[in-house]
């Protein structure tokens, strides 16, 4: 694949499409596109490429109409034809299927569809992106990389539930995990850090967002994570409860006229800080008003904390040592206090965290937030799963010329 030739990036949401152009050896994308409020009449886009950026107004476009409306405007920003040889596709759930990106053929789509009731919330909208990129650009090689590819390295011991057998040999009910893609990022900007061979290392490694997870990683390979069949199970998130006792959705539906979907719908939507906090998912107001005497945002935030703390001392059962603690993703990359109250909570590890460092964000210490000398080091390290998307749909492209 010639160096000028770029990957289309799209990561598709139910009612919005993030694009990105990306170039070989560029960290930053050659161009980006947002379209959000699609099937409505707010919907629209904004093009950025070369310091310029150009809002569309697009009332009422679909996925694909308004992917065709930002095709129409990119030639102008990087020439006609545009200078695209394959589009790379954030899929959330690949099941046991998938365990590395694969090149999209009638077949593949088809095995995405079968996964999609395993994440009803992502893979649709990645299906819809799937299709209209293939109506629009026929013939333009699409790959897809899944979040839960990362984690199939996982032993049986990890993936497994304590169930009926024939619940995962007929329903395959068992552990997936998520954020793969960002993992196997941070693995490999973790190795640059540490100056250390990728296939060497073990981490413990938190993306903290608005979905939360955490991994150990074994020699370079997923071993363990937080989240499961779906991504409720584990931390608590911005809306999304993490781990519960399962006996609550009967116990709730017992004694109030919610049905288990309407429970179900409201661990996901409505609880983690949301419902903690009582007005907000976004750590940052939630910091705001702890700071401001909130008693329920200090409580949100103190059981946010604990609990990443918690499921990362139990991540480390599925390693000999820890070469790094990594924090990313929009929380764990910006929120200082959070960092420092969950190492706070590692106490047992003895990190030694630096103040400096840490309002940094590591930024002028190559990434590192605790001491030289600290018996656990601690990374801050952003995440890029775009540009590992575009790194794998490249990379299977070249293997398969």
């Amino acid at each position: 694949m010639a160096a000028t030739e770029k990957i289309l990036v799209v990561n598709a949401g139910s009612s919005s499409l993030k694009l990105a152009v990306r170039e070989k050896a560029e960290a930053a994308p050659v161009a980006t596109v947002l379209l959000e409020s699609l099937g409505t009449p707010e919907a629209g886009a904004a093009i950025r490429c070369g310091g310029e950026t150009r809002t569309l107004s697009l009332p009422g476009a679909d996925h694909e109409s308004g992917l065709q409306a930002v095709l129409d405007v990119l030639p102008e920003f990087l020439g006609n034809p545009l200078p695209i040889r394959a589009c790379g596709h954030r899929v959330v759930h690949g099941a046991e299927r998938f365990s590395e990106a694969t090149l999209i053929t009638p077949d593949v789509l088809d095995g995405i569809r079968a996964c999609a009731e395993l994440a009803p919330l992502h893979n649709p909208p990645a299906i819809r992106a799937i299709e209209a990129v293939g109506r629009l650009m026929p013939d333009l090689p699409q790959i897809a990389v899944f979040d839960t590819a990362f984690h199939q390295s996982m032993p049986p011991h990890a993936w497994h539930y304590a169930i009926p057998r024939d619940w995962y040999e007929t329903h395959r009910v068992r552990r997936y995990g998520f954020h793969g893609i960002s993992y196997q990022y941070l693995v490999a900007e973790s190795a640059d850090l540490l100056d250390r061979p990728a296939d060497s290392l073990h981490l413990l490694a938190a993306h903290l967002g608005n979905g939360c997870s955490a991994a150990a990683v074994r020699d370079g390979h997923g071993v363990d994570t937080s989240m499961g069949l779906t991504p409720l199970e584990g931390m608590v998130m911005g809306t999304r409860s993490g781990d519960i006792d399962p006996n609550l959705i009967g116990y709730l539906a017992s004694r109030t006229d919610m049905s288990p979907s309407e429970i179900l719908a409201q661990l996901q939507r409505k609880s983690g800080l949301l419902g903690l906090s009582g007005h907000s998912h976004d750590m940052r107001a939630i910091l705001k008003a702890a700071d401001s005497g909130d008693a329920s945002c200090r409580l949100a935030f103190e059981v946010f904390c604990y609990r990443v703390a918690r499921s990362l001392l139990g991540l480390a059962a599925g390693l000999d040592r820890i070469d790094a603690l990594v924090f990313s993703g929009g929380i764990g990359e910006h929120a200082a206090p959070v960092r420092a109250r969950v190492l706070d909570h590692l106490g047992i590890l003895s990190p030694r965290l630096v103040a400096d460092r840490n309002a940094r964000h590591g930024k002028d210490s190559r990434r590192r937030i605790t001491s030289d000398d600290s018996p656990l080091t601690v990374l801050v390290v952003p995440t890029d799963e775009e540009r590992l998307i575009a790194r794998e749909a490249r990379r299977l492209l070249d293997t398969t010329a």
